[in-house]
């Protein structure tokens, strides 16, 4: 499973959690409600607390695996441009209209079934109206648009915060400070100040928004973790396993600049230039935790985080996009791919002793 299909696995994972939780309580308030009768009321029909429970998990199961694939592979990207509300209430209108057609399929088959009739038969379509005609139809329908909605809404402020830090909300992995070592990446925009009074602010933005983009495959394909956007500078992260690994740190860069070779033509005609960036690669220990009150947000302190953005601002210095420390070259296992040169000991404003800076570039790899 490469990394796009474990992000793809985890937001159906969402949906599945909040459709099966959905479906649990719907038997348990039902359960509430009829508790030792044997008979549904409104239809007349056999009512058994185990297997209505049994038949809620496999129902809810099954359309929330349905409804999380078709969201992630499918849907999702015909809504970016949307606002946050209307992605909610469309796509809510959208899955809820297709559980009535399944909800509506599968009993004019089971009908006519029991009927021992056709489908088209005027006997199975009598069924279907009487169905349709029940409010405890609607119940079920109005439930599940409900338990749509808030999966749907777990969904965007998922993408919103990032699956990372969602998850790390939810299950209070920072609520108290603890201490990691983590490798950090500072990609920061060359000239941005002279880009944006050349294209104006409204112009300058939408760059940004193209810029940013470009990058997110390379992270997610590296196991990166966004960590700030800062105007025209982004902060990617990994834990030192995740970014060690595949030498996911370095492999990130130069993903990235694959994607902008590619997409050379588009900057160019949308934009009139191509845009550059220097990076910065350096590890160490850091105190993460949650910070705020009015907006909490998990941080990384440190000064590793420091040393990072000093080693990026002084590319332009030895007239390279990227340097990476001694100290995470060390521990990287870079074959014949890769190529490092020393660029000498440096020392970096506010830090009292020198630091040994290398730059990496990839070797073309031919068949």
């Amino acid at each position: 499973m490469n990394a796009n299909q474990k992000r793809d696995f985890t937001k159906i994972v969402q949906f599945v959690i909040v459709w099966v939780t959905g479906g649990i309580l719907y038997s348990l308030i039902e359960y509430g409600i009829l508790g030792n009768s044997t008979i549904y009321p409104s239809t007349k029909n056999l009512y058994d607390f185990e297997t209505s429970l049994l038949s809620a998990i496999i129902s809810s199961l099954i359309i929330g695996i349905l409804i999380g694939a078709i969201e992630t592979r499918v849907v999702n990207s015909y809504f970016e441009t949307k606002k946050f509300w209307q992605k909610i209430i469309y796509k809510t209108g959208l899955y809820v209209s297709l559980i009535i057609i399944l909800l509506l399929v599968s009993f004019l088959i089971v009908s006519s079934s029991r009927l021992d009739v056709s489908i088209f038969d005027q006997e199975a379509t009598a069924s279907i109206i009487q169905f349709i005609s029940n409010f405890s139809f609607w119940s079920i329908i109005i439930f599940a648009g409900a338990i749509t909605l808030l999966a749907l809404f777990v969904s965007e402020v998922s993408d919103y915060l990032g699956n990372t830090l969602f998850n790390n909300f939810f299950t209070g992995k920072y609520h108290h400070p603890r201490e990691e070592e983590r490798i950090f990446m500072f990609l920061d925009m060359d000239s941005s100040t002279t880009i944006a009074e050349k294209l104006g602010h409204k112009k300058y933005f939408q760059l940004l928004k193209k810029y940013y983009s470009d990058f997110t495959q390379a992270i997610i394909q590296t196991g990166g973790e966004v960590y700030q956007y800062a105007g025209d500078e982004i902060i990617v992260s990994w834990n030192l396993k995740k970014g060690l690994e595949n030498n996911n740190c370095i492999e990130c860069f130069f993903k990235i600049t694959e994607t902008f070779k590619i997409s050379e033509e588009e900057y160019m005609k949308s934009f009139g230039l191509v845009p550059k960036y220097k990076a910065g690669i350096h590890f160490g220990n850091v105190t993460t935790g949650e910070i705020g009150i009015l907006k909490k947000e998990v941080v990384f302190t440190g000064d590793v985080l420091n040393t990072s953005a000093r080693i990026q601002s002084i590319c332009k210095q030895y007239a390279t996009n990227l340097l990476i420390s001694k100290d995470l070259l060390s521990l990287l296992d870079l074959n014949d791919n890769y190529e490092a040169s020393p660029v000498g000991e440096c020392e970096l404003k506010g830090r009292n002793e020198k630091i040994e800076l290398f730059t990496v570039n990839k070797n073309l790899v031919t068949e």
